[in-house]
């Protein structure tokens, strides 16, 4: 047991040297209720204008898989929680789903995934007892159509398995899925496939009752006061995230695996809610998304396992109005059906920003008091004489509904027709200028490149380090170095 602990410790390193060498990706998840969704060929054409590499989509639909063809993009395609029981019952289900869903669409199409239910063991539990089983039958049908090296099995699970994941270090499964689990991660450790996990730590944050504060789940620095440590270990975590993803690894230790590593298959943050759902906001939302792709980016993990990426899909590219619940349940998106951004998206590793230019923008600061926001608001839209039609009640800037954003739009249109004459970005210390633009959606801020149209594709935003050709950038990677891991790999295999 100890030898088989330390090849895996020793095989999550060697992912990681590769890993590294390629570089950490951030994809995105593809949604299907939406009222007016785009044509297959017009979303691939969105992910394409913005660049990005990794998609995950929640059934296998064939229009969208045959739009993909030719394009290189990595697709994790989903078994749906419905089909999940009949592939888990038989194996013939399983080689007709594999033959329709993947091998009629590879390799044009770049299958590389296939993620089995959506958090199966929390949301249809009566399901659990066949889910891997469904899963050991759809590998042996990509198996039997030598696709078993191009294509990677798993599900995605919740963070609820783990009831108390702070602190990690002694975190575990829930103790009633645990057979359960334990097949799982088996299958994972003897197919070289991975754990899908969702994290989302905008649930972790609203659902702490105060434990935790909220620039700790959008990845903000803490005071040396409040930092959040492990008392076990010491680690010290910068964000909710990574203590999720190491509260996942801890989990699995618990169980005696390791060298399975961890892709978070959904994160996201709500731009908008209810009146019950105060951090739902535009800008928690593009702080949370902003901050994710940054960390994501630097390629390294969490403190348990700093050596390996933690590869994430952000949820989601669309916005879902079909879907029911709570108004923040259809309004995850980072993009409009139209290709605009939601709010800006910066790139990790460069200073492109969705919508960037060479205007500067007068904007609202963030610690402004709303007294002061109110008072600049009244004087630019009364004596300041700022167009502020567009941020009235049903107009396209109105929402989110908040003296930031309203004071913003009115800062921001009267700096723009004054400041050649004079005219600062100041009131009454409340504003300050910057190059990002503040464009949202259909609420595009005057002196914004399209300000003249109202609308508009905005300039493409990777979801990944940009090269200066356009390309995602990887890093360089050198035949000796490959070699030298493939060696390593090999003797920790024998």
């Amino acid at each position: 047991m100890i030898l088989e602990r330390f090849l895996g410790s020793m095989l999550l390193v060697l992912i990681g040297m590769f890993a590294n060498v390629l570089g950490a990706f951030v994809g995105i998840n593809i949604g299907t209720d939406v009222s007016s969704m785009p044509s297959a060929s017009d979303v691939v054409a969105v992910v394409k204008a913005h660049q990005i590499t990794h998609i995950r989509l929640y059934d296998a639909d064939s229009h969208m898989l045959k739009a993909l063809a030719d394009s290189g993009i990595e697709v994790t395609v989903g078994v749906t929680n419905e089909e999940v029981l009949g592939i888990g019952e038989s194996a013939s289900a399983a080689a007709a789903w594999i033959n329709k869903n993947v091998a009629s669409y590879v390799p044009s199409t770049n299958i590389t995934a296939i993620a089995v239910g959506s958090e199966v063991l929390t949301s249809i539990p009566h399901a659990a007892p066949v889910l891997v089983t469904a899963m050991n039958n759809l590998h042996k049908a990509l198996v039997a159509s030598n696709l078993n090296s191009l294509v990677k099995v798993s599900s995605p699970q919740s963070m609820d398995i783990i009831p108390k994941p702070f602190p990690p270090s002694t975190a575990a499964f829930n103790s009633s899925s645990n057979s359960t689990i334990y097949q799982l991660l088996q299958f994972l450790k003897n197919t070289n496939s991975y754990y899908m996990l969702n994290a989302y730590p905008y649930y972790g944050y609203t659902n702490g009752n105060g434990i935790f504060p909220i620039d700790y789940a959008l990845f903000k620095p803490l005071p040396s006061v409040k930092q959040i440590v492990d008392p076990n270990t010491l680690f010290h975590y910068n964000s909710m995230f990574d203590a999720m993803v190491d509260a996942t690894y801890y989990s699995m230790d618990a169980l005696n695996f390791s060298g399975i590593p961890i892709v978070v298959t959904e994160t996201g943050w709500p731009w908008q809610g209810g009146s019950n759902e105060p951090d739902a906001t535009v800008q928690n939302a593009e702080t949370f998304i902003n901050n994710l792709i940054r960390r994501v980016s630097n390629n390294s993990g969490p403190p348990s396992q700093p050596t390996i990426p933690i590869n994430t899909y952000i949820y989601e590219l669309f916005n879902e109005d079909k879907r029911t619940g709570p108004v923040s349940e259809q309004n995850w998106g980072v993009l409009f059906t139209n290709g605009t951004a939601v709010f800006p998206l910066s790139l990790s590793g460069s200073s492109q920003i969705t919508g960037n230019s060479t205007t500067v923008f007068c904007v609202a600061k963030d610690d402004a008091t709303e007294d002061k926001l109110q008072d600049g608001l009244n004087w630019a839209c009364g004596q300041g004489q700022a167009n502020c039609s567009a941020i009235q009640s049903g107009q396209v800037c109105y929402l989110p509904n908040n003296l930031k954003n309203h004071a913003s739009y009115a800062y921001n249109d009267y700096y723009q027709k004054m400041h050649s004459v004079g005219g600062t970005c100041d009131f009454d210390g409340t504003a300050t200028t910057t190059t990002n633009n503040p464009s949202y959606g259909s609420c595009i801020f005057t002196g914004s490149s399209n300000s003249s149209t109202g609308g508009g594709i905005s300039p493409p935003v990777a979801f990944g380090p940009i090269s200066p050709l356009g390309e995602s950038a990887k890093l360089p990677v050198s035949k000796a170095q490959l070699l030298i891991a493939a060696a390593c790999l090999v003797v920790v295999l024998l």
